[in-house]
């Protein structure tokens, strides 16, 4: 159940989606993607990432055109905002004071989501441990992981 603030997709959530296999259709049919996208949430950093990989994965036209559509229909969330700021300094110090170094993109979205009060929508464990209940921290992020082998009943 996502907090207040719905739903922040990571990245690989729009992946999968628009690959359109069994997690991709069971991602759709669970959280609703692709119908009417109320609450849901992409950071600005997730489109760059997203846009990233279509070189990498050296995407088609239709396969980009689809992506471009499909990141137009959520709520598009900026970094420029001076708590995300505060909040992605926060999650970097504390993170690596317990020896856990997050990667960049995982650290603006988490400070994202902690800041618009949204649940992290997952495949991966990269949020974990800002998820589980530590003493003397007075924040935590939410995150819901589904299962990478996720796929529809027959």
């Amino acid at each position: 159940m996502a907090l207040s603030g719905g739903y922040l997709l990571d990245t690989n959530i729009l992946v999968h989606l628009l690959r359109g296999g069994d997690l991709g259709k069971y991602l759709d049919a669970t959280y609703g993607l692709s119908g009417a996208p109320s609450g849901l949430k992409v950071s600005i950093v997730t489109w760059g990432e997203l846009k990233s990989l279509a070189i990498q994965f050296v995407w088609g036209t239709a396969r980009r055109a689809a992506m471009t559509a499909m990141l137009s229909g959520f709520t598009r969330v900026d970094i420029d905002n001076p708590s995300i700021l505060d909040a992605y300094a926060d999650i970097d110090a504390w993170s690596r004071a317990i020896g856990h170094k997050m990667g960049k993109n995982d650290l603006w979205i988490a400070a994202t989501a902690l800041v618009e009060d949204a649940t992290i929508l997952t495949t991966d464990k990269d949020f974990d441990h800002l998820h589980a209940p530590h003493p003397g921290r007075t924040w935590r992020v939410d995150r819901e992981w589904v299962d990478p082998n996720s796929k529809l009943a027959p």
